[in-house]
């Protein structure tokens, strides 16, 4: 009997943790991502790659897979985030602004929810403000705007039933140094970022607690 499919859809951070989730998952679940080679994407998404870019992004994906006749995941771990809050430095304008996101995100859940049997929302990590923000980056990320576009998902998850997995939370708890670049962590928290997310799955989902 084939084990249940795990699908991931999610930014860089879901590229760290991805292959340790694999590694941890692998007795329950078949794992796999979105990997910007399927065939049937329309070149504008193809081109981001695996990964799964902003909230309008990660929205023509779905739009395109669930026109596609491909298996559907029994588990969908979603996530966007990262990519919207990119705040341009010389007019302060985000990638994609909250109103945008929040819109994105109401039509992402039918999407989603009708792609898959289980739905789970995972939340955007935080980061190292002063590593990341230097001159020579074309764009900043604030925690304040984590903190918005966290709060916005998390309202809608919430209204819609969905789970959310704090995976925000559970990594500003990890002790010592945690990032690589001020975004992207070190690979022994990617492994307990993978570890986390596999115990989460292990869980009933009426068991979830709400992030706080």
């Amino acid at each position: 009997m084939a084990l249940p499919f795990l699908f991931v859809i999610g930014d860089s951070i879901s590229l760290g943790y991805g292959p340790h989730l694999d590694t941890f998952a692998r007795d329950q679940y078949r794992y796999a991502r979105k990997s910007g080679e399927e065939a049937w994407l329309p070149e504008a998404v193809r081109a981001q790659g695996a990964n799964g870019g902003d909230s309008t992004a990660v929205l023509r994906y779905l739009d395109a897979m669930a026109a596609a006749d491909v298996p559907r995941p029994d588990v969908l771990l979603l996530n966007c985030g990262l990519h919207d809050i990119r705040h341009d430095p010389a007019t302060g304008a985000k990638q994609v602004p909250p109103e945008t996101y929040a819109a994105n995100l109401a039509r992402i859940l039918p999407l989603a929810r009708g792609l898959c049997g289980r739905l789970i929302w995972v939340r955007t990590t935080d980061v190292d403000e002063a590593m990341h923000n230097i001159d020579t980056r074309p764009f900043y990320r604030f925690n304040r705007d984590i903190d918005a576009y966290n709060a916005l998902a998390d309202d809608l998850m919430r209204a819609a039933g969905v789970e959310i997995a704090d995976l925000r939370g559970f990594t500003a708890a990890i002790p010592g140094e945690i990032y690589r670049d001020g975004v992207h962590f070190l690979d022994h928290v990617c492994a307990l970022q993978g570890a986390f997310l596999a115990g989460y799955l292990q869980r009933a989902p009426a068991a979830m607690p709400r992030p706080v």
